[in-house]
């Protein structure tokens, strides 16, 4: 198989950069400010937002082998384990052995991690409410389709060049 390659960017393209129009600096910045303001939220429960996402995921779709909550999380599967055993430590999260395969871990909220996840749930919307002033349900509809097919296109193409 032929490796995946950067596509052509003409010379013209490149002259006519604008970082502050470039779509990933915009992303990463708005990312940057909102991940900051919510940390310093989470950090009062002494929570990371890498495990903030997790107990997020479980929330939304309940129990869950690691390694989906892995790829649903864009953690990488080694520090997803060390944080899944952080929450387990401090009893917001359980972890149980599958009865079909002794490599594989299922992950879901304990009562105490529900309760503290439905406290920042609030939170976490109040901040997206605070970035998305002035769009309209439309706008916000495009965007998030948006940069769902942006993160699909990269993920593709990621796979592609890593098979390669």
């Amino acid at each position: 198989m032929k490796k995946s390659r950067l596509p052509a960017v003409s010379e013209a393209a490149q002259r006519a950069f604008d970082l502050d129009e470039y779509l990933p600096y915009l992303i990463n910045r708005t990312g940057t400010v909102v991940a900051g303001a919510f940390s310093g939220e989470l950090a009062r429960a002494e929570i990371s937002l890498p495990m903030w996402r997790v107990l997020a995921a479980l929330f939304q779709k309940g129990e869950q082998r690691q390694i989906d909550l892995a790829n649903r999380t864009s953690i990488d599967e080694s520090t997803l384990s060390r944080l899944v055993s952080a929450l387990n430590r401090r009893g917001l999260v359980t972890r149980r052995r599958s009865p079909t395969s002794n490599r594989e871990v299922s992950v879901t909220l304990s009562a105490k991690g529900l309760a503290l996840t439905q406290r920042y749930i609030p939170i976490a919307l109040a901040y997206e409410a605070i970035g998305t002033k002035g769009l309209n349900r439309a706008d916000l509809a495009t965007l998030r389709r948006c940069l769902k097919q942006i993160y699909r296109n990269l993920d593709d193409w990621l796979v592609l060049r890593d098979r390669a």
